[in-house]
Formats: C-alpha cells, sequence, structure tokens
C-alpha cells in the first residue's frame, strides 16, 4: 500500500511542500475537543490566518473517513466544529484503526506529529504539552505527547506543560529521552495559563533563526527526537503562578471527590479552572495559540530558508 492510498494532503500544502516554502502543522482536537460551536470553528481559523500572516502555510491535520488529511478545507473544519466530542481523539494507537474502518477523528499531539512527520512538516504550532499526570506514580498516566517527542523528528511550539500536570516528572521524561526544551525569549519553563512554571529550561534563544539552526543540527546529527519550543503566553492574558496552583489544587480535590478518573480528568481540570479563574484562563488559551502560531510561522520561515541554502 503506498501512502497515497491512505493520505489526502490540501492542495496549498502540497504546492508549499514541493517548492521548499515554510508549513506550519496544526492540531484538530481543539476544534472538536475544544471551545463549542462556532467558537470552535472561529479559532481554528485565526489559527490558520495567524500562521498565513508570518509567511507559512498552515496545514491543520485531522482523520476524516479513513483518509488522513494534511490541511483542511473550511467545510472540513466546519463538520468537525458541529460535530464536537461526538468526533473520536486520536492518539498514535488510534490513527491504523481509523484508517482500516473509514473512521473519523482530531488528532491531538502525538497523531499531529506523526502526520506532520509523514509529509515532512518540521513546525507544529500547538498549545500546551502533555505530560505526566500528577499520581503517576500509581496510575502510570503518562502522555503519548513525551515518546512521539522522543522518536518523532518534529518542532513542537506550546506554551509550556499544561499546568494540571506533574511538571518536575514531565521534564525528567524528556531528559531521559533527550528530547530538548528551548525556552523562547525566557529562562522559565512557561506554566502554560502562567508565564513562569518555576522550573528552568535547558537553553533559552531569543531568535527564530536560532531555533532553526538547533532543529537542523539536531536531525542532521542523527538525532531523530523532537524539541520542545515553549513559548510564555503573553503577558497581558497571562495569570498569576499562585492563581493557577490554587484553581488546580481546588480542582483537583473535586475532581476526587466526583470519582472523575483516566480521560475524564483533563477536560474537567481545564473545564473548572477556566470557571475558578472567571474565563479568564480559556481567553488565554486562545491568545496562547495565536502566539505560538505566530512564533511557529517565523520558525519555519527561517528552517524553509536554511534548507533552500544547501
Amino acid at each position: 500500500m503506498s501512502m497515497s492510498e491512505f493520505l489526502d494532503v490540501h492542495p496549498e500544502v502540497a504546492a508549499a511542500l514541493s517548492d521548499g516554502q515554510p508549513v506550519v502543522a496544526l492540531e484538530s482536537s481543539i476544534i472538536s475537543h475544544g471551545s463549542p460551536w462556532p467558537k470552535n470553528t472561529e479559532t481554528a481559523i485565526a489559527l490558520e490566518e495567524e500562521v498565513r500572516a508570518h509567511g507559512a502555510v498552515p496545514a491543520t491535520c485531522a482523520i476524516l473517513d479513513g483518509r488522513i488529511k494534511v490541511g483542511l478545507t473550511r467545510d472540513e473544519i466546519e463538520r468537525l466544529s458541529l460535530s464536537g466530542h461526538e468526533v473520536a481523539k486520536v492518539s498514535r494507537r488510534d490513527i491504523p484503526i481509523l484508517v482500516a474502518t473509514d473512521g473519523t477523528g482530531s488528532t491531538t499531539i502525538s497523531a499531529t506529529m506523526i502526520i506532520a512527520n509523514l509529509v515532512k512538516i518540521r513546525v507544529f504550532s500547538a498549545g500546551g504539552l502533555g505530560g505526566v499526570h500528577r499520581g503517576a506514580q500509581e496510575s502510570f498516566d503518562i502522555s503519548a505527547d513525551l515518546q512521539e517527542l522522543a522518536r518523532t523528528p518534529v518542532a513542537l511550539v506550546c506554551a509550556g506543560i499544561k499546568s494540571i500536570l506533574d511538571i518536575p516528572l514531565t521534564l525528567e521524561y524528556l531528559e531521559t529521552y533527550g528530547v530538548p526544551v528551548v525556552g523562547y525569549c525566557t529562562d522559565s519553563l512557561p506554566g502554560f495559563f502562567s508565564r513562569d512554571s518555576g522550573f528552568g529550561v535547558d537553553v533559552r534563544l531569543d531568535d527564530p533563526r536560532q531555533i532553526a539552526r538547533v532543529m537542523k543540527s539536531n536531525w542532521e546529527l542523527g538525532l531523530e527526537s523532537g524539541i520542545v519550543v515553549a513559548n510564555p503566553i503573553p503577558e497581558s492574558y497571562a495569570l498569576p503562578k499562585e492563581v493557577v496552583d490554587l484553581a488546580i489544587e481546588q480542582s483537583l480535590a473535586e475532581a476526587h471527590a466526583k470519582g472523575i478518573t483516566g480521560k475524564a480528568v483533563t477536560p474537567f481540570l481545564i473545564s473548572r479552572v477556566s470557571e475558578l479563574t472567571g474565563g479568564t484562563s480559556a481567553a488565554g488559551s486562545v491568545q496562547l495559540g495565536l502566539n505560538n502560531a505566530r512564533l511557529s510561522a517565523a520558525i519555519a520561515v527561517a528552517y524553509a530558508s536554511m534548507s533552500s541554502d544547501k
């Protein structure tokens, strides 16, 4: 079976890749599992427009009727938006199942990285990185995002590790698997809703071209791991770390009291933290996504320029 039998690349994306132009991958789980319609449609389109405005071509990824999509039409975005939580949330393990059964799903970080790598897209813009969950010593709940970063050569631009997770254990995991964590214009690892998680990064780089050089050297040296580029939420939308920590602790206690476990924990915590912060965190998550799209486009432009200089 050739790749073309299950892969559809949007003509705009295909042309850009063929010409060596900058392309940025985007996940689709924020469409079906993010805000309700029509806000989810508006956010998805705004992210694509932000990438375009800064010189790159957006490629939102998904699986529709068994076809792996690299770049979506407006109608396809709207379809995922209207279907909402009825759409499967796709990780690595789900891709072959949906392809074989003509299924439909929205991609998480791990699945989007795989799809991006299939067509050699090297920059991916997301919201926050998944990781080791609190209490993972007993639950073994560790996001597939981390293992994907260990083996897939894509640079992930995000607003740090989701603050509802165990950040120090997540950093330990990334270090063990040799995944560099780059802080963009920051010495501190961002905490998603806050600009400082209280932990550091492996290196601070203040120029997208420097980040592109790290990507180039990483992969030319045969180091096939991904790279985390941690980009702090814009200051005007950031929450104090103490406010976020308090909201998370209260949400965790409520989840435990309600018996919420497994996959249901993360969406509950995100929703509850938004409520406890008066909706500020929800507004901030959109802005940090746009901020990541801007930086991703700048990195993709720099990386494409270096590749063309060979």
